[in-house]
């Protein structure tokens, strides 16, 4: 091989030297490092979608009953405790106020008596109607009526000493008053004055009978205890001593009621 002939052959290989060089340190390079990714994509090409993940389907929902309707409370009507209509619950420890008194009752007694002294008896049995008005809450007063019945019977001995007759029945009809006033809770006194017509059978044993009219006054007085059913109806017991409990000149009696008076009323309260 002549000279030119190595020059050129140096010359080729150093050229091929500068070729390789490049090539391998690129294949280096791209060993440890990461090429960033290009759009390749042609222009005017929108990017791929992505998929979404699948949404799971709904829980199916158990349908809830309604509640049933409540009805709207109704508004109280004005009164004359609460004009405005409001009523305000009861504080804890306090009682609720009592219902209004009404001013009229009807007043009925039913009398029971016995008196016995000395082998005489008389018994009687009454019934009066009253229409009582309360002026406070404490004192009522009225007027009424009675019709009442009584037998008188006699021993031997004052039929034979003293002439009375065996039996004495007398059938009365009479007009009253009274007065009532409540002490301590249900505990009243009762008072009344009372104007009877007498119609009187005498009985002898021997001698028939006879009837004779006369006008008896008869004034009471006692206590009672009253018993409240509710707000309109009561019962009463009540307990008198009659002021003019004796006997007149012909043994008839100087009233048409016994010693003590004993008495069960009933009170009936009127109006609204």
């Amino acid at each position: 091989m002549n000279a030119l002939q190595r020059s050129l052959f140096t010359v080729f290989l150093a050229g091929a030297g500068l070729l390789v060089a490049p090539t391998a340190f690129a294949q280096r390079t791209d060993s440890t490092t990461v090429k960033p990714q290009l759009n390749t994509a042609p222009p005017g090409t929108a990017p791929r979608p992505v998929t979404p993940a699948p949404t799971p389907a709904p829980r199916q929902q158990v349908p809830v009953p309604a509640p049933p309707p409540v009805d709207e409370p109704v508004p109280a009507r004005p009164s004359t405790s609460s004009p405005s209509g409001l009523e305000l619950p009861n504080r804890p420890g306090v009682a609720a106020p009592p219902p209004p008194l009404r001013k009229y009752f009807l007043y009925t007694n039913f009398g029971l008596g016995y008196t016995s002294f000395y082998g005489d008896g008389q018994f009687n049995a009454s019934i009066a109607p009253a229409l009582g008005i309360r002026v406070t809450d404490k004192l009522a007063v009225g007027p009424g009526i009675s019709y009442s019945y009584t037998n008188i019977s006699y021993s031997d001995y004052n039929q034979q000493v003293y002439g009375y007759p065996s039996t004495v029945i007398a059938n009365n009809l009479g007009l009253k008053a009274f007065a009532q006033y409540i002490v301590y809770k249900q505990f009243f006194l009762h008072a009344e004055y009372e104007v009877t017509r007498s119609d009187i059978q005498y009985r002898f044993l021997n001698q028939g009978a006879f009837n004779i009219k006369r006008t008896l006054t008869t004034p009471l007085a006692g206590a009672g205890y009253r018993n409240e059913f509710s707000d309109r109806v009561a019962a009463d017991i009540v307990v008198l001593y009659n002021f003019n409990d004796g006997l007149n000149a012909d043994g008839s009696s100087t009233s048409p009621y016994g010693q003590p008076e004993i008495r069960f009323n009933l009170l009936i309260n009127l109006g609204k």
